[in-house]
């Protein structure tokens, strides 16, 4: 078999796993596609590996022991990335990754006294009203 059909399979794949690390929004979509790429990536180490061992005289096959190596730090990507994934949907309820964004750099999540759009509806009390209103 060719070198270029692996190549071109690595290609796509990789491609595929990067647009869903840039368009998606659920995390854990983003952990699969990170997963997908690094697929792609042990794809191109063994294809190689394998190349390389035929026009060489070596038998060491590192591209496969790094392809190994590789799939033991994905595993432990994964396990990681999904503990931290379940932890936020517990505190914040949603994996939505503007969400956590937006709450990340204090802008307030909307709350019942608001519209879609962020401002106040209008007969609602904010806070200091309402602490004026008891006093």
């Amino acid at each position: 078999m060719h070198l270029a059909y692996p190549a071109v399979l690595s290609a796509l794949l990789f491609c595929t796993g990067l647009y869903g690390v840039l368009a998606r929004r659920n995390a854990i979509l983003v952990l699969m596609s990170v997963e997908l790429m690094l697929n792609a990536v042990n794809l191109n180490l063994v294809a190689f590996d394998v190349w390389l061992s035929r026009t060489a005289e070596d038998t060491l096959h590192s591209g496969q022991a790094l392809a190994l190596f590789t799939i033991a730090i994905a595993a432990a990507e994964i396990g990681i990335g999904l503990a931290i994934v379940l932890a936020v949907y517990r505190n914040r309820g949603t994996s939505d990754i503007d969400k956590l964004r937006d709450t990340a750099e204090g802008h307030e999540p909307d709350g019942p006294d608001s519209d879609t759009t962020g401002r106040a509806v209008p007969g609602s009390r904010t806070a200091g009203e309402k602490a004026e209103a008891t006093a």
